[in-house]
């Protein structure tokens, strides 16, 4: 049987008189491993096709509530789509609240129960991008300009906060490349850096993180940025 019959087969399976019914046919439709995924606290929905073999005909149904709630809310650009995520970023934007979302399935006229997520809360669980960096040399020494990521949200004027809001830490290293040694050069909220005391005629690379220090949380590494002093 090829995959696009496979589902059809199961459907007869499960509805002709007479055979026997292993699975309901809504629960082998339900969404799988539905979960949030969150960076710069730009929340998305995401999951998996059920068990079934769907093929491209199944639709999906997102809701969405702040916990403590009772009534679910319905997602309306998610409202019978066919892609595997929502984002839910305008709906959770009370990022120190928890949220849960949950998912269905309808193919062919049949729902599948809902698949709903662990709990929820974006300040705890987002992902930090690390800062935009750029190097520029000035009387011999290097002056670091460092970016936080932007936030999905606008200030009044329509302009994008920046992650500058939540009070962060930058940590600044070098890499002597002649010496193959890295040395932290600066840890503080100064997001221009001037890094002093450069060998003439040598290799330099920097590279930057972000940390957190109410969570204990950092970014990820920026890409290097290499110079040769003169």
């Amino acid at each position: 049987m090829t995959p696009k019959c496979c589902f059809l087969g199961f459907l007869f399976s499960v509805l002709l008189p007479g055979v026997v019914e292993t699975q309901p046919a809504n629960e082998s439709l339900k969404p799988q491993r539905v979960h949030f995924q969150s960076r710069n606290f730009h929340n998305i929905l995401h999951w998996k096709p059920g068990q079934a073999c769907l093929g491209n005909n199944s639709v999906y149904f997102v809701q969405y509530k702040m916990y403590g709630e009772r009534q679910w809310k319905n997602k309306e650009n998610c409202w019978g789509i066919q892609e595997f995520f929502c984002d839910l970023t305008n709906e959770t934007s009370d990022i120190w609240e928890p949220y849960y979302g949950r998912v269905r399935t309808t193919l062919a006229g049949i729902h599948s129960g809902w698949t709903m997520t662990q709990r929820f809360t974006p300040w705890w669980e987002t992902k930090i991008d690390p800062p935009v960096m750029s190097i520029t040399q000035v009387n011999g020494s290097l002056l670091v300009n460092l970016h936080a990521p932007n936030l999905p949200y606008r200030d009044q004027k329509g302009e994008n906060v920046s992650m500058e809001y939540y009070e962060l830490v930058y940590r600044v290293f070098v890499i002597n490349n002649s010496l193959e040694k890295e040395q932290k050069v600066y840890e503080g909220a100064h997001r221009v850096v001037e890094i002093k005391v450069l060998s003439p005629h040598t290799g330099y690379c920097v590279v930057a993180e972000i940390y957190q220090p109410m969570l204990g949380r950092k970014s990820q590494r920026s890409r290097e940025r290499c110079v040769e002093s003169p």
